[in-house]
């Protein structure tokens, strides 16, 4: 861990100059008096670190000092800026930290000269933002270190763990499973794993306490993890809940549909100027809450139960705004 600071501190006098200890502290979130030992341990080293004084100094290293680090071509630098540093499969799977430092070390190896080009582009390049274009928030799932450090560590180190996992509307049980592999998707992140010889893929935030066993994993040592989540993801998609719908759409509206949709299976373009979907959904409480939120820009034609389903909600909705009597509203504002 200490060897891991002590580069990243030499990496940002590189990149930014002189800095005081306590924007040091703050970027390596130690303390200050931590930042002064690895200043004095650097100088020990031949490092050459120097202290300038007065109100405006701090730490340097001497002009034309360069760490030995492993050096990348300008776009392949760009390329992990963009994604390690946008990608929010950090938070997921509880690497924040270590980004920090490898963005560090990636601006450093750029070549000499194309440091202010590289710092350009990746303020101009987004991948993965908070919101979409509605607003509609994507904030990744915050996991607890004490659960993330111990699950990761068993997929890498190929060993059993033992989770304490709370599935959606059951109660938390403690189960032994093989890893496999960790995957994040839309910043949620996801243990995909085997029990007793079956497939089970775990939502990490749903993970309370979780322990590595000293017991080595049975999996196979080949894996496609891109492969498997397809499998798996196709498996939950046609699960026995799975609800199928028929609705005629505003064409304006469709991608805002098929975004919430599991599957669209079938569309096309009727007299009227409106789409008519063949859709599916995870289950009817899916389905009904998706085309809710179209209002009139969509009218459900199959299954009659969620049209049904809809109706009583828009009843529902109707009657709580329903307008008061006129004696009951001049009461409320005092008006004779």
């Amino acid at each position: 861990m200490r060897a891991d600071r002590l580069v990243s501190l030499v990496l940002l006098l590189r990149q930014r100059g002189r800095m005081t200890a306590d924007a040091l502290a703050a970027e390596l979130e130690v303390s200050t008096r931590t930042v002064l030992r690895d200043i004095d341990a650097l100088s020990t080293a031949g490092v050459p670190v120097y202290a300038e004084r007065g109100r405006l100094g701090g730490f340097a290293l001497l002009p034309g000092f360069r760490a030995e680090f492993p050096g990348l071509n300008h776009d392949e630098a760009l390329a992990l800026l963009a994604a390690v540093g946008s990608s929010g499969g950090d938070h997921a799977l509880g690497l924040g930290s270590a980004v920090a430092s490898a963005l560090r070390k990636v601006m450093d190896a750029l070549p000499d000269g194309h440091h202010d080009t590289a710092r350009t582009a990746a303020r101009r390049l987004l991948i993965e933002p908070e919101a979409d274009l509605l607003s509609r928030r994507t904030a990744a799932e915050q996991i607890p270190t004490a659960v993330m450090d111990p699950v990761r560590r068993a997929v890498l180190d190929g060993r059993k763990l033992r989770i304490l996992y709370a599935p959606v509307g059951g109660d938390e049980q403690w189960r032994v499973v093989d890893p496999v592999g960790l995957v994040t998707v839309r910043h949620r992140g996801y243990l995909l794993a085997t029990r007793d010889g079956e497939d089970r893929t775990y939502r990490l935030s749903r993970v309370a306490e979780a322990v590595v066993l000293s017991d080595p994993a049975q999996r196979s040592d080949n894996v496609s993890l891109d492969r498997l989540w397809h499998e798996r993801s196709t498996r939950f998609r046609n699960g026995d809940a799975r609800t199928t719908v028929s609705a005629c759409i505003h064409p304006a509206r469709r991608e805002e549909l098929a975004d919430t949709a599991l599957t669209v299976t079938d569309e096309k373009l009727d007299g009227d100027g409106r789409l008519h979907l063949e859709l599916t959904f995870q289950d009817a409480r899916h389905a009904e809450w998706a085309l809710w939120q179209l209002g009139t820009d969509a009218e459900v034609l199959a299954p009659q139960s969620l049209r049904d389903g809809l109706y009583r909600r828009a009843l529902d909705i109707a009657e709580h705004y329903r307008p008061r009597d006129q004696a009951s509203a001049n009461a409320t504002t005092g008006e004779i």
